[in-house]
């Protein structure tokens, strides 16, 4: 989860500087097709990949993984890539809601401490960052990411109730096939063909997003959600970083704090929710050949 959340984070840098001239839908579709490429070529890999029990489930995980991440990409494209990532990754927040209404998990009041902090750290970090007639803070751009955040919530959701039942490759060529479908039109409509070191960029946003996704799927088998939560929470920490360092993108002391104050919150509200989880055996958890 460490490597995936870190892998994660240099994605979005990656894909930041892909969207400088190409939009996002269209990074979305080439990131997907190329994750394709090893369910394609592989075909140990494609016979995992066939192999399912829960197709609806698998392809909701699809659906709204890839809507996350074409709005995601957008949202990269256009507003500071610390702070798209940072709206992205409330989506622990989402999940676990949509967890105790739809897969059975039961909701603790103790979530109402920790859930406004990591609002509240939101608030600052877009608002630290807004432009001129943003409600809140929030321009078209955020809210975009915002949308991206709930979306990845109920990808999150399917694909922890798919993976009691689904191997990996299955839950990740249905995120691939589904997503690239669901970027396609936007993608499309804004095509601009890509010069040669913009393939370079799209090329090292496919391989870390391939590993990434790879390495958190896998894991979600072994790891609970309150620690996959927590940790995903690096990859903020390292596309802000590396936007600061390579992209010039500045970081304000309210901008700073309202990022240690919305990580802090999410991680709160993972731990809280977790609480209430049943713990599987390892006994229980049948190793993927």
């Amino acid at each position: 989860m460490i490597a995936s959340a870190t892998m994660f984070g240099g994605m979005a840098f990656t894909a930041k500087v892909a969207t400088a001239r190409l939009s996002g839908p269209e990074v979305a579709v080439l990131r997907m097709g190329a994750g394709l490429l090893p369910c394609l070529l592989v075909s140990r890999y494609r016979r995992a990949a066939l192999h399912y029990n829960r197709l609806g489930l698998i392809v909701l995980r699809g659906f709204f993984g890839g809507l996350a991440v074409m709005c995601y990409f957008i949202a990269i494209q256009h507003i500071n890539v610390g702070v798209a990532t940072l709206l992205n990754y409330t989506a622990p927040i989402w999940s676990g809601i949509f967890s105790m209404l739809f897969i059975g998990e039961r909701f603790s009041a103790r979530v109402l401490i920790p859930f406004p902090i990591a609002l509240a750290g939101v608030f600052l970090v877009v608002h630290a960052h807004a432009a001129p007639g943003d409600v809140l803070g929030f321009g078209r751009w955020e809210l975009v990411g915002a949308l991206s955040a709930v979306a990845s919530g109920v990808a999150v959701t399917a694909i922890r109730a798919a993976r009691r039942s689904e191997n990996s490759w299955s839950v990740y060529a249905s995120f691939c096939l589904i997503g690239m479908l669901v970027s396609m039109p936007l993608g499309i409509v804004q095509w601009v063909t890509p010069n040669r070191t913009e393939w370079l960029w799209i090329a090292a946003t496919a391989v870390l997003a391939m590993g990434a996704q790879l390495m958190m799927t896998f894991s979600l088998r072994w790891v609970d959600a309150m620690t996959v939560g927590v940790i995903s929470q690096l990859a903020v920490l390292v596309s802000m970083t590396l936007g600061v360092l390579l992209l010039g993108d500045h970081l304000s002391i309210t901008s700073a704090l309202g990022s240690a104050l919305c990580i802090g919150g999410v991680a709160g509200v993972m731990y809280v929710t977790s609480l209430s989880k049943p713990v599987i055996s390892a006994t229980e958890i049948v190793p993927e050949s």
